[in-house]
């Protein structure tokens, strides 16, 4: 339904009800309305990686390991299943008058922040560190669950506007000071792409102020959102932040203050208990009635956008659709597509036929919770690395022995034992081994949002890159086996990997895979599938390069503005291929740059890759001191292929953005660099190879 048709029928409905009947529709608990035929609606559902917390769904990687997929057709499918298994739950459950939180259609993601600085505890739940990147994928997704049908299929939202990454533990009183420079070039791109490319129908704002002005009531985004991109949704405050305003930033006095703030710099619905005073504040003359109605409006346009008090083309959706096996398939493909293999000195593939005994070890091995990540649904089945391997080799002859090695993060696991009561397990299942698959990471209770984790000391953040003290432990005990060591990475951030990179054959990153994690796992291990992904952040070496946590300065962050090497590099992911551009040029058509390059792969094994682009302007003082992604094309290349490609670049990639934060074209010579990494110093000798580079000038 055309948003002009949807919004004649939201004003038509609107003006029969009383101002307090559309004050009380404002708040995230909208109350039925009898009178006018109108049902109770649940604004508050979330669908990072799938439908999340109402019961059984498809539980897709989480969002940081679809990143490193470099896939947006990927993510694109994956929205579509969430939005189809959204619309069947619905269906079922408000047939038997279940309206309750997380039950709607308006679901609170993508998450579009920027994964700026690796301590953020809530980095795995953004697309990572890139603005290019985090569009491109949040663009696939909002497309994905919204659908082009006559109504949208499910309402998408893109959070949380817009200069927001930590630190948790300050979110409720902290102000985000950014440079315009930094505001347009790096936190806004995403979310001015899902606006204006992708339609999205909702934008939540941040806890945090932003310059001086909270994120659900300030002038200077609400005239970017409204004013500058055209934003004709609806806008949502962070569950509690508008109460923030009077408890943690001191910007007003009390909850009648900030209901009038928020709703008069654009906030519609506020998610909290805050817009109960809103009638108070009309009374007080701080509110007038044109702007509750106005904010009402919005919110019943969503409403019959998606069929919700008329009908729609997709009211007949079953409840079978929940899991259905190609949804199934297409979860277990985003997670052997994400992994990343960091390292490998000929250990991977590991072939079973050489194989008597293969152990599995590690407080991730068998844990469900590294599987899932944080705003997850509840899979029928999981596979854990233990199960999918277990399941993979059952009839080959191999046997698998099992260990826990060590607590998650405690120093023991059984409270009565001594500290390390796990290790001499993990030891002798290591010395009967031919190999060892070692399982280490996080999981959502170390690193997540405040309130969520389990790490108080850090509200959900992370105080440094190394993994717990008793898993640094059990590395050592894998080590000193003298067995080739595979680490499997189960996390959902930058982890200080040098002990591995040292000590072990190889490195594969799975971040946190989904229910299906398990079986790729396996897959992918014993070379049924070869490791294909990218990383989506920058590895650092240490913190000390980076700048404080509350610096929202890009300078030495992400690997755009970074002086250092990297440990392992943003873009970075090694296959059991060779793949590698030959040849690249650029192809200008009407003013639309497109990339054409010619890949081979030059490895005995078919795998997937990812062809990148990067640029640097040579000549302006306003261009990232290291080159830029602008462009990215997944492909897949049999054992000796060569192919021809073709790709877009990113209407952006000839311009730079100045220090008054004006996005200009930029004359000149540019370089680009097009391959399967970074042209940086550690992707070369990382990979033993370097990018095409293309000069352009204009």
């Amino acid at each position: 339904m055309i948003r002009q048709e949807a919004r004649k029928k939201a004003e038509a409905l609107v003006a029969q009800m009383t101002l307090e009947e559309r004050a009380g529709q404002l708040r995230y608990q909208a109350p039925a309305i009898k009178r006018l035929g109108i049902p109770a609606y649940n604004w508050w559902n979330e669908a990072l990686h799938g439908v999340a917390r109402a019961g059984k769904a498809t539980v897709f990687p989480q969002a940081i390991a679809m990143a490193a997929s470099f896939d947006a057709q990927l993510i694109h499918d994956a929205a579509e299943v969430i939005s189809l298994e959204g619309r069947a739950k619905y269906n079922a459950q408000s047939k038997y008058g279940d309206r309750d939180i997380f039950k709607g259609l308006t679901f609170w993601s993508p998450n579009v922040n920027i994964f700026r600085d690796p301590r953020w505890g809530r980095g795995h739940e953004t697309y990572g560190e890139d603005p290019y990147l985090t569009a491109a994928m949040g663009v696939a997704f909002v497309r994905g669950l919204q659908g082009d049908g006559e109504h949208l299929r499910a309402a998408a939202c893109a959070k949380h506007f817009a200069v927001h990454s930590g630190p948790e533990g300050e979110r409720h009183r902290f102000d985000a000071r950014v440079f315009p420079k930094d505001l347009t070039e790096t936190y806004l791109p995403a979310f001015e792409a899902l606006v204006r490319e992708a339609k999205v129908e909702a934008v939540m704002g941040a806890y945090n102020r932003v310059n001086g002005e909270p994120a659900c009531a300030s002038t200077v985004l609400q005239e970017k959102l409204r004013g500058e991109w055209g934003f004709q949704g609806h806008f949502v405050s962070d569950c509690w932040a508008i109460k923030d305003f009077f408890t943690g930033h001191g910007v007003c006095e009390n909850a009648v203050d900030a209901a009038a703030l928020a709703i008069n710099r654009g906030c519609d619905l506020n998610c909290g208990d805050t817009y109960h005073f809103i009638l108070e504040a009309h009374e007080q003359g701080l509110v007038s009635q044109e702007t509750i109605t106005e904010a009402c409006v919005r919110l019943f346009t969503t409403r019959y956008m998606l069929g919700l008090l008329d009908g729609s083309e997709y009211d007949a959706l079953p409840l079978t659709v929940v899991e259905a096996p190609e949804h199934l398939k297409l979860a277990k493909k985003a997670a052997l597509e994400s992994a990343v293999l960091l390292k490998n000195d000929g250990l991977l593939p590991l072939d079973k036929s050489k194989l008597r005994t293969v152990a599995v070890i590690g407080p991730n091995a068998d844990s469900r919770d590294a599987l899932v990540g944080n705003y997850n649904g509840y899979a029928s089945r999981y596979w854990t690395v233990q199960e999918g391997i277990l399941d993979y080799l059952e009839d080959s002859g191999v046997r698998v022995l099992t260990a826990m090695g060590c607590h998650l993060f405690r120093d023991r696991y059984e409270p009565l034992s001594q500290p390390g009561d796990r290790y001499a397990e993990a030891a002798a299942v290591c010395e009967a081994s031919d190999a060892v698959i070692l399982c280490v990471g996080l999981d959502w209770t170390l690193e997540g949002e405040e309130g969520d984790a389990s790490n108080s000391y850090a509200s959900g953040d992370k105080n440094d890159l190394l993994l717990p003290e008793v898993q640094r432990k059990l590395m050592e005990v894998a080590a000193k086996s003298g067995k080739p060591v595979v680490l499997c990475l189960l996390a959902g951030s930058d982890i200080d990997l040098s002990y591995a990179r040292e000590n072990f054959d190889a490195i594969l990153d799975l971040w946190y895979p989904g229910s299906q994690g398990g079986r790729a796992a396996a897959e992918l291990l014993f070379g049924d599938v070869s490791p294909s992904g990218k990383l989506p952040i920058t590895f650092y070496e240490t913190l000390e390069e980076l700048p404080d946590f509350e610096d929202y300065s890009m300078e030495n962050r992400t690997y755009r503005y970074m002086k250092r090497r990297a440990q392992y590099p943003f873009g970075f992911g090694l296959t059991y291929g060779d793949v590698r551009v030959t040849e690249a040029e650029l192809i200008d058509t009407n003013g639309t740059l497109t990339v054409r390059a010619w890949v081979e792969n030059r490895g005995a094994l078919d795998t997937g890759d990812v062809v990148e682009a990067y640029v640097k302007c040579e000549n302006s003082p306003f261009s990232p001191p290291n080159p830029s992604l602008c462009g990215f094309c997944r492909v897949f290349l049999k054992a000796g292929e060569r192919k021809r490609i073709e790709f877009p670049l990113s209407p952006t990639a000839l311009t730079v953005v100045n220090d008054q934060g004006e996005r200009t074209a930029a004359g000149g010579r540019f370089t680009f660099y097009i391959g399967t990494s970074q042209p940086d110093e550690k992707s070369r000798e990382l990979t033993g190879y370097e990018p095409v580079r293309v000069p352009y000038s204009i």
